[in-house]
């Protein structure tokens, strides 16, 4: 099994290309002591990036987090995010400090907005920098903010990411979104990079999966990490998943893969929208 490769973030931190989602874990009781599993299986496996969010369960996502990196804390990048509704000088500050107590740390590693809302881009960035000053968290950045959005940061501020919904299915961010982040060198972070599993029927997907004897998830996968500057973050609840998704890093998919790709789900020829779930 190959080490996990690493992206480089504005600040010089190496975090790991393929981490670790957790949007709907934490809701079911019943179902916490595995998602614990799968989560420290992850940890295990070198995928020690963890993404989560006030939103995620109302909390509930960032206790789960916070269980399972309990005595593994300084071997894990934790990201949570903001609400926009939370998003100005005193709510950002005060969403922050009830992410670490939920996550039982004193600090998470990166803080994002997790989208635009109605308070201006100028008071949020402050309140993330009074964040920094203060050590509760250690760097920050956006999501779902496409090109106009970035072009309105104040000037000098510059997110450690921006984390958005980039699949086959969603490829409108390779117009211009990723482009522009790459001038920036700032790393896009893809959610949802199977699409929430709608894409593993697809034809053409299993096609080239059984052609390598893999998965369709994890051509799916693999067909997202083939870019250096952008990391996945999937979502998985269950201990083989988790292995499943760390499989993908192994697969090494070929120029004509890539071709029936693009016949499949063809790349954007115009700006688009940036899509949302």
């Amino acid at each position: 099994m190959a080490e996990v490769r690493t992206v480089t973030l504005p600040s010089g931190a190496r975090v790991p290309a393929l981490g670790q989602g957790t949007w709907h874990m934490g809701d079911d009781p019943a179902r916490r002591a595995e998602e614990v599993r799968a989560l420290r299986r992850g940890l295990d496996l070198g995928m020690t990036l963890i993404d989560t969010a006030e939103m995620y369960g109302s909390g509930a996502a960032e206790e789960l987090v916070g269980e399972a990196v309990r005595g593994r804390r300084d071997d894990v990048f934790l990201v949570s995010k903001v609400l926009p509704s939370h998003a100005d000088t005193r709510g950002t500050v005060d969403a922050c400090h009830a992410s670490l107590r939920r996550l039982g740390t004193d600090r998470i590693d990166l803080y994002l907005l997790h989208w635009r809302g109605s308070v201006p881009l100028r008071e949020t960035v402050e309140a993330f920098e009074r964040l920094v000053s203060e050590g509760s968290i250690g760097s920050w950045g956006v999501s779902n903010l496409d090109t106009d959005d970035l072009a309105e940061l104040p000037d000098g501020a510059l997110p450690a990411t921006d984390q958005v919904l980039y699949n086959l299915t969603r490829r409108g961010p390779e117009y211009d979104l990723i482009p522009r982040c790459r001038e920036l060198a700032v790393p896009v972070m893809a959610y949802s990079p199977v699409e929430q599993g709608r894409l593993l029927g697809h034809r053409a997907l299993a096609a080239v999966a059984t052609a390598h004897g893999k998965s369709t998830a994890q051509v799916a996968l693999a067909w997202v990490l083939r870019h250096d500057d952008v990391i996945a973050i999937p979502k998985a609840s269950t201990v083989a998943h988790v292995e499943e998704n760390r499989a993908a890093l192994d697969l090494r998919l070929t120029a004509e893969d890539f071709d029936a790709l693009d016949r499949a789900f063809p790349p954007p020829t115009r700006k688009q929208p940036l899509d949302v779930l």
